[in-house]
């Protein structure tokens, strides 16, 4: 009785201290496999770039192999500006000629897609997204560069 018990004891510590690493390395405990927009895509860091005027864009980045996604959201009276950079290499050379879209996310779970415009003056993408509910919206974007494929996973709080 005691040596199961002892037995017991022990793979409860074991469980709860493999429990306690994976939340403290971030790893999600659920099923991460779903594609569902209240996932955000762990890659994320906030990012201090500067723009050709030197101000501060302070977005979040994603890197997707050789390219770089930052999401910098803005709220205004009417909604949230979105402005995406889509840069390739290094150097973060802009790409002018891709078709980007964002699936947005309301915090009430509608879902709205939106087609974003080249700024050649601003080297970015741009849409405005007219939602003003409170709270928190998640945001999948989808590039097609010349062919190949770009998705990054953002959020923003309205």
């Amino acid at each position: 009785m005691k040596l199961s018990r002892l037995i017991l004891i022990s793979l409860s510590i074991f469980g709860i201290s493999l429990v306690y690493s994976n939340v403290a390395q971030g790893k999600d405990l659920n099923n991460s496999s779903t594609n569902s927009l209240s996932q955000v895509d762990t890659s994320i860091i906030v990012n201090s770039n500067k723009d050709d005027s030197g101000e501060s864009l302070e977005g979040q980045v994603v890197e997707s192999g050789p390219y770089h996604l930052e999401f910098v959201p803005e709220k205004e009276s009417n909604g949230t500006h979105l402005d995406l950079y889509l840069q390739k290499g290094d150097t973060h050379e802009a790409i002018p000629n891709a078709k980007v879209t964002a699936l947005v996310q309301s915090p009430d779970g509608k879902q709205q897609s939106l087609n974003l415009t080249y700024d050649a003056e601003g080297k970015h993408y741009t849409v405005l997204f007219p939602g003003t509910t409170t709270g928190q919206y998640q945001v999948k974007i989808t590039a097609d560069a010349s062919g190949e494929n770009v998705n990054g996973r953002f959020s923003f709080q309205q």
